[in-house]
């Protein structure tokens, strides 16, 4: 019965959503600024997670292909781990903890406070103002964000395996390339896309869920973090099963 009526309350949520879709006059000036704040400010930590995956990638790879299979084996793996699952997972975990949680503390926080309330004494549509900017910046830089952990990881692979591996640059970029097809940036970008609807939706909806004070708002960040992770990994073995 709770379940049902959770997925009630999220029903009206996401329609309450698509009606201020129209009022461009209020979201469009703050999307800029959630971009900013989404996007730009996430880059440090996905660089940090992905160099490391990068480095560890080319030294277990060494490690599992030594006396098999061709080293130059490394870069393929690299190429492929990164770009098809790695970065996008692993950037859209690491997000979700601390954007989702960021979006669900600061709307749960206005929500207890009745600044939400205010909003809409001042003729503001609460989900135009507060929601559309985040989700729509979530939607377009999360495959950002995940664009250059990709990147990062693939550099910190490659010089890894020529610093520490008995692996020279044209054979490690051998290897990159050797099953390398564009629709593998696609798929990577897909996927993140997908990632940033779900963590700004998920944290907006435990934001205008959130009651209690205090508690209330530590509660609705946990389930908003719990819930993206979750949602994060159904998404990944989804678009798995129908794009690949």
């Amino acid at each position: 019965m709770d379940a049902t009526a959770g997925f009630g309350r999220f029903g009206q949520f996401v329609a309450a959503v698509g009606r201020a879709l129209r009022d461009t006059a209020t979201w469009a000036r703050l999307l800029v600024l959630q971009m900013a704040r989404l996007g730009v400010d996430s880059l440090p930590i996905a660089l940090f997670i992905s160099a490391f995956t990068g480095i560890v990638l080319a030294l277990q790879a060494s490690y599992t292909f030594t006396g098999a299979v061709p080293l130059y084996f490394v870069g393929v793996l690299v190429g492929k781990t990164m770009i098809l699952e790695l970065g996008p997972v692993l950037t859209g975990l690491a997000l979700a903890g601390r954007v989702g949680a960021n979006i669900a503390a600061e709307i749960g926080t206005m929500k207890v406070t009745e600044q939400v309330d205010a909003l809409e004494t001042l003729a503001y549509d609460p989900a135009a103002y507060l929601v559309i900017p985040r989700v729509l910046a979530g939607i377009v830089m999360f495959p950002v964000v995940v664009a250059f952990a990709d990147a990062m990881g693939i550099l910190a692979g490659w010089i890894t395996a020529i610093n520490l591996l008995d692996l020279s640059t044209p054979e490690f970029v051998r290897g990159l390339r050797l099953f390398f097809v564009p629709f593998d940036v696609r798929y990577s970008l897909i996927k993140a896309a997908s990632f940033g609807l779900a963590v700004t939706t998920i944290g907006c909806y435990f934001g205008f869920q959130t009651s209690g004070g205090a508690e209330g708002v530590g509660r609705s960040t946990t389930r908003s973090v719990v819930a993206s992770s979750m949602l994060i990994l159904v998404l990944d073995a989804f678009w798995a099963v129908v794009l690949l």
